[in-house]
């Protein structure tokens, strides 16, 4: 009998890779708690407030003073939008998706597209109201608003399906269609800016849930090698590191410096809401609340442009 001592194999070590995923995860999942607790407190403080309707009541009053020439550009913007312009761009990123090998990521967009918009459509019709409180143009609730709405879906979605490399040009480009159409609708008069911030939220949580849907899939192929690492999007080049802080960079100091001005604007014209009469007050509301939808249009871009990254470039560790 030998009496060599049994030498144990070590224990394998504890995958690395479930800790990055549930961090990405559980931020996406943060995101999209967030924004519904943001367009339910919209809803509950310009709309379920005297002193919110008001406020918004200045803002589309103000949105008259030059309106003939801007509207020549808003209502083209707006005419865009339609059931067959989101049916399109619909299954365009779908093709995009499935050109690139992604099949589940097909049906993801899909998901992100439909549930935005049925969102939408069920928080204005069957979940929000707008009581009388003193602002002039009782004409039922309208927020969130479905013409942006759909602007940020579909430039969401394009964000989702586009190769990595191009996926900082789509969140620059996306967020400033978004705006341009959400700005579109305030010069219209056909929504509030709470409308218009509301539905960018509604938009932005539904792609952070579908980033976690994303983060959640399994790796694309396994490697042989002790701790080596693969990435998600294995095979396609990443957006250089330039480019993706250049462009999270002006999306944020563009957001945040349009928020600062929203911010001065809300707080006069909240200070004196009870005579906001003059041309320069109702004006004031109205370039503030243009001022916030850029804010939330650039702001939530750059949120998923990062959420939609750290989704699909999650390190993982091939002793899985």
């Amino acid at each position: 009998m030998s009496s060599a001592p049994v030498v144990r194999a070590p224990s394998p070590a504890p995958s690395r890779a479930a800790r990055p995923r549930g961090v990405v995860v559980g931020a996406c999942l943060g995101v999209a708690a967030a924004s519904a607790v943001g367009v339910w407190w919209l809803w509950s403080v310009f709309v379920n407030t005297r002193a919110g309707q008001l406020v918004e009541t200045a803002a589309l009053d103000g949105a008259e003073y030059g309106q003939t020439q801007l509207w020549k550009v808003a209502e083209r913007v707006l005419d865009v939008v339609s059931v067959g312009f989101i049916a399109a761009v619909l299954i365009a990123a779908m093709l995009i998706a499935v050109l690139r090998r992604r099949w589940e990521l097909a049906v993801q967009v899909a998901v992100l597209m439909v549930g935005a918009n049925l969102t939408t459509r069920f928080l204005k019709l069957e979940v929000f109201d707008r009581p009388e409180l003193g602002g002039h143009g009782q004409y039922g609730n309208t927020l969130p608003s479905g013409h942006t709405t759909a602007a940020a879906s579909v430039s969401a979605a394009l964000l989702l399906v586009v190769p990595p490399r191009v996926r900082p040009w789509a969140a620059l480009i996306g967020a400033g269609y978004t705006t341009l159409t959400g700005v579109s609708t305030l010069i219209g008069q056909w929504h509030r800016p709470s409308d218009v911030v509301a539905a960018i939220l509604v938009v932005l949580g539904w792609t952070a849930l579908t980033c976690a849907m994303i983060a959640l899939r399994p790796a694309r192929g396994t490697g042989t090698a002790t701790g080596a690492v693969r990435r998600v999007d294995a095979g396609e080049a990443p957006p250089t590191p330039a480019a993706m802080r250049g462009v999270i960079a002006v999306l944020v100091v563009v957001g945040v410096g349009a928020g600062a001005s929203a911010a001065v604007a809300l707080s006069h014209s909240w200070h004196d809401r009870e005579d906001l009469t003059t041309r320069a007050d109702q004006v004031t509301a109205y370039l503030g609340g243009a001022a916030g939808s850029l804010m939330a249009a650039c702001l939530a871009f750059a949120v998923m442009l990062v959420l939609r990254q750290a989704a699909a470039s999650r390190w993982l560790d091939d002793r899985t």
